[in-house]
């Protein structure tokens, strides 16, 4: 999963020009309202590091967001494996944008390439979401991706402090419902 192409963003591997927004992103109360507390630097720059080792392992995972016209990094896109203490299993598809970068279809735009992707050359059978109940941004995307809510699957994620993040709703899409 070196790089992925739509009309409006280009979605690769991390470049170090990336970092200081990255981290600017991870500082901002807002985007990280539904993923607990901001980030340090150091916290921000170890995690792409988490990030680009993941994709060498494993051939996907988090990927930088660029929008092609200006070069400009406006935040992430990928697959990663659900944690292993979550109650569902599989390959998540997720995304995270800098606040500028809101409203402007990006995410979805970008999460369906990855779904591409996922369902193309990965040919994997199934993708999964997840997020917290309050996160409705995010559950839009979902929807407008295809996939679909079971309310049964949800679970209180044991990670997240008690409160408004630790409920998490899980979407799901089958390779075969995208394909249709």
């Amino acid at each position: 999963m070196e790089e992925l192409r739509t009309d409006r963003l280009l979605i690769r591997r991390w470049r170090e020009s990336d970092l200081a927004p990255w981290a600017a992103m991870n500082a901002d109360p807002q985007v990280r309202e539904h993923l607990g507390a901001p980030l340090t630097r150091a916290q921000s720059d170890a995690s792409v590091a988490r990030y680009e080792a993941a994709v060498e392992r494993r051939g996907y995972g988090w990927l930088a967001v660029e929008v092609r016209g200006s070069g400009e990094f406006i935040g992430f896109a990928g697959l990663d494996d659900v944690d292993e203490g979550a109650p569902v299993a599989g390959v998540e598809i997720g995304w995270r944008l800098a606040r500028p970068a809101w409203g402007h279809g990006y995410a979805t735009e970008a999460a369906r390439a990855v779904l591409g992707h996922a369902f193309g050359p990965l040919a994997l059978p199934e993708v999964l979401a997840l997020t917290t109940a309050g996160n409705l941004r995010s559950q839009a995307v979902m929807r407008r991706l295809g996939m679909t809510h079971d309310p049964a699957e949800d679970f209180d994620d044991p990670d997240a402090p008690a409160g408004p993040l630790r409920h998490t709703v899980v979407f799901r899409l089958r390779r075969a419902d995208h394909l249709a």
